[in-house]
């Protein structure tokens, strides 16, 4: 590969990344901007099977929606950082009981488990069985 076609090549990609983030080539890009790039827009699933979780009557809680929460399944605040577009779900129960919570965070029923953590198994194991025949 000879300059001018190691040249051309940065150059587009240059184009192309500047495209992604939409400013022009060769300007800074601020941190908030790559900080906004690395930000989630979707939950991440914490864990694969839901949390079961006693409960108190009357007490508030905060369900982690984002996934990104070091005290799962509640929320610790680590959504305003990793994902400042998902807000957790609030509830109060109205007795003590024992819940299933739900931990893959596709459920439709939010924040209770509704056995969609089924479903983000079997995609898991159709990549893998995918990924071994690649």
């Amino acid at each position: 590969m000879n300059a001018a076609a190691a040249v051309r090549i940065i150059g587009a990609a240059q184009r192309r990344c500047a495209q992604t983030l939409g400013r022009p080539a060769l300007l800074p890009v601020s941190s908030s901007a790559v900080q906004f790039c690395l930000q989630s827009t979707q939950p991440v699933p914490a864990a694969r099977l839901p949390y079961r979780v006693k409960v108190s009557a009357g007490k508030r809680y905060a369900w982690c929606a984002c996934g990104h929460s070091k005290k799962q399944p509640f929320c610790d605040g680590a959504h305003r950082t990793d994902a400042p577009s998902i807000s957790p779900v609030r509830f109060t129960p109205d007795k003590d009981r024992t819940l299933m919570l739900c931990a893959c965070k596709q459920t439709k029923n939010t924040p209770y488990c509704d056995g969609s953590h089924l479903k983000v198994i079997f995609q898991d194991i159709v990549k893998s069985v995918k990924g071994i025949f690649k």
